[in-house]
């Protein structure tokens, strides 16, 4: 598969990893020109020195997109787990553990953190969003030591000073072999002030679209999820100088089949007892942000606090099968988990358009996290007994950062930048009290050369960082940090008088002290524990690759592809879940995504078609502590979805027929489904979406 992989990729290194356009826009016959804050100031895409994948609003809305699932199938290189809605772990790049108490990926939303651990990573809808930004690579300088792999960022739309506007929209679809799906979300943004204070208001709401059952509890399409996601945003343009942002969001969200595993039947099986009813999923939290900004003349002042409050209850259930090696265990349990965080920025960037471009800032977190878990496990040979955990932990971090580039040539800049950074976490399992400080300086250095106005080349090596932790409940030691040292070369621009837009991007990353699970004896209990160890050295090597061409200003294709070798080079920990030679976890070898758009007139309505197709290798999990020897890998299936879209407009009303795997697909996302924990595609989506600007 390696060798046949390998000669695809390099046949079409003629692409690059993402479009740098949206798309889905009509900007006369050249591509549309993108300008993004990935590096927390204004630049054209093809200037940044990094990867980095570009999705804009209108593109979200022709596609449907409702959660993170969605985007990491149409961003190649991108994959995840998820345990239930809502609840999803993130992997980029080639970087990809369950292990650990922090993030790989950081997701942003505008200049709110709201990466809360590494498994309580905030659900976020893309109603009224103005683009998702997908940085690759570490982002440690600029965004901290939750961005080992990459950062999500997403930008919402910001209230406008001098007009009234807004968008009402709706669907209703049919899942096959499921409910139906209703949506109705809208915007309005009301200037209250003229060209002083205005606020936009955008909320989403969902109800049903579920398609799994849990036949011996009596309950049909039980996964349906009820969504509320409301979003105020307020501007106040003090004086010329000084403007303040503010925003809340409240969301909620219930499932009464929420751990989201499922059976190739669409059944779920729950363990230990198949007939019972488990406790609901519900996924609550409330986001306050303020961010202010004075701009001196030369350089701009920025404050930015947020506070979040999570609350999240969730039914859990395993059921090891033939191939595990406690085969005729099970369990079953409701967790909960409760969760703040409080966030402040205050950073200092120059303006204008002089040679040398700086950051400097500091960062504060201050994060509580309880969780407990309450249920009943049975053992092979018919025992039950109950189970009870509970975990109290908290996390107090700070750093100072800076970043810096100068103009040495009006072709050719170098810049460096770097971050300081100490955690200090205490972790109780209401028996152990632990408490330990990590510390990383993380730095990076990078340079850019124009080869023409529209075409630049850079290079960059970058350093990630993420904390150790506690194995609690025993008297195992702790884990240490992670580290990655990350090079980078790419090119990226547009060509054919913007007519063709490009980038390619090489990259090879040294990951130490990677983090995964064993074995260990404790004399003080004679036997063997589980716990989170240090295992050794990962080597990751790929290439992104993707181009947007747009022949006329009507018709749009695009292809982008990622291809990643990820292994295991040196194994130095005992009784692990992994050896040398292993490929890591989750990790698909290749994945793609190909589509397009072209408009045209039916009688005077402008009208569209898109067809986007998206694939993915099979990924593996490899646990020797769990799995039988002759069962290792345990592998995903592959998958390629097909979806599709019609429009039409009337004056400001767009009605849209929409299918989303039209093939109906039906495979494993994941490989751990031998614990009966994995899910699998949504199964064919065909619905009509009708929206109104006014």
């Amino acid at each position: 598969m390696r060798t046949k992989s390998t000669t695809l990729l390099i046949s079409s290194m003629v692409a690059v990893v993402q479009p740098l356009t949206g798309y889905g826009q009509d900007t006369g016959n050249a591509l549309e020109e993108v300008v993004v804050t990935a590096q927390k100031r204004e630049e054209r895409i093809i200037e940044v020195p990094i990867a980095i994948s570009v999705l804009d609003g209108q593109t979200l809305q022709d596609r449907g997109f409702t959660n993170i699932q969605d985007l990491a199938f149409a961003v190649p290189g991108l994959t995840m787990r998820e345990d239930g809605p809502g609840s999803y772990t993130i992997f980029m790049r080639g970087l990809s553990n369950q292990y650990g108490t922090g993030a790989l990926v950081g997701v942003y939303l505008d200049e709110a953190p709201i990466s809360l651990t590494g498994f309580d990573q905030l659900d976020t809808r893309y109603h009224d969003m103005e683009r998702v930004e997908v940085l690759k690579g570490p982002q440690g300088t600029l965004y901290g030591q939750g961005s080992v792999a990459g950062a999500i960022r997403y930008i919402t739309k910001a209230p406008v000073l001098n007009r009234y506007e807004g968008t009402l929209g709706g669907s209703i679809s049919s899942v096959s072999g499921g409910d139906e799906r209703e949506t109705i979300n809208g915007a309005i943004n009301l200037p209250l002030v003229a060209d002083k204070f205005a606020i936009r208001i955008a909320a989403v709401a969902e109800q049903g679209g579920g398609w799994q059952d849990q036949p011996q509890a009596g309950i049909k399409d039980g996964n349906g999820q009820d969504v509320v996601n409301a979003r105020v945003r307020a501007l106040w343009q003090v004086t010329d100088e000084f403007t303040i942002n503010a925003k809340i969001i409240a969301h909620r969200n219930e499932i009464k089949l929420g751990q989201g595993y499922e059976n190739a039947d669409h059944t779920v099986t729950i363990g230990v007892n198949r007939a019972w009813v488990l406790v609901p999923k519900k996924y609550d939290y409330d986001l306050y942000d303020l961010t202010m900004t004075y701009d001196f003349g030369g350089f701009q002042l920025l404050s930015a606090t947020t506070y979040i409050d999570h609350d999240n209850q969730y039914p859990y259930t395993t059921i090891s099968g033939p191939q595990t090696t406690s085969a005729g265990f099970e369990s079953s349990n409701e967790r909960h988990v409760s969760a703040m965080q409080f966030a402040q920025e205050l950073r200092l960037t120059s303006t204008g358009d002089a040679a040398l471009e700086w950051t400097l800032g500091a960062f504060y977190r201050d994060a509580k996290r309880y969780f407990y878990r309450d249920g009943l496990s049975r053992s092979a040979a018919g025992l039950v007994t109950p189970s009870f955990f509970r975990q109290d932990d908290t996390y107090k971090s700070s750093s100072v950062f800076a970043d810096a580039a100068y103009r040495i040539t009006e072709r050719f800049k170098l810049g460096a930048g770097v971050r300081y950074f100490v955690d200090d976490q205490t972790g109780s399992d209401g028996i152990y009290l632990e408490s330990k400080s990590f510390h990383s300086t993380d730095p990076r250095v990078y340079a850019s050369f124009k080869l023409s106005e529209n075409v630049n080349m850079y290079g960059s090596v970058g350093k990630g960082f993420r904390s150790g932790g506690f194995n609690r409940g025993t008297t195992l030691p702790d884990y240490k940090p992670e580290s990655l040292i990350s090079y980078e070369l790419g090119t990226k621009g547009s060509v054919l008088d913007r007519r063709l837009g490009f980038e390619v991007a090489l990259f090879y990353s040294d990951y130490k002290d990677m983090l995964r699970r064993g074995l260990q004896f404790v004399p003080a209990l004679n036997n063997l524990q589980s716990n989170t160890s240090n295992i050794g050295k990962v080597e990751v090597k790929g290439v992104e690759a993707g181009i947007t061409l747009q022949p006329i200003s009507a018709l749009t294709f695009y292809a982008n592809a990622a291809y990643t070798d990820s292994e295991i080079k040196e194994v130095d920990a005992l009784n692990s879940t992994s050896i040398a030679g292993d490929p890591v976890d989750y990790v698909p070898e290749l994945s793609y995504a190909v589509g397009g758009r072209v408009g045209f007139d039916v009688g005077s309505l402008p009208s569209f078609v898109r067809v986007d197709y998206n694939y993915r290798d099979a990924v593996t999990y490899i646990d020797r502590t769990s799995f039988l020897p002759q069962y290792i890998p345990q592998t995903s299936d592959a998958i390629g979805l097909l979806d599709a879209s019609v429009g039409v407009t009337w004056n400001a009303a767009t009605v849209e027929l929409f299918g989303t795997n039209l093939t109906n697909e039906n495979k494993w996302i994941d490989p751990y489904y031998n614990w009966n924990n994995a899910n699998r595609t949504r199964p064919r989506v065909v619905g009509l979406r009708v929206n109104y600007d006014f």
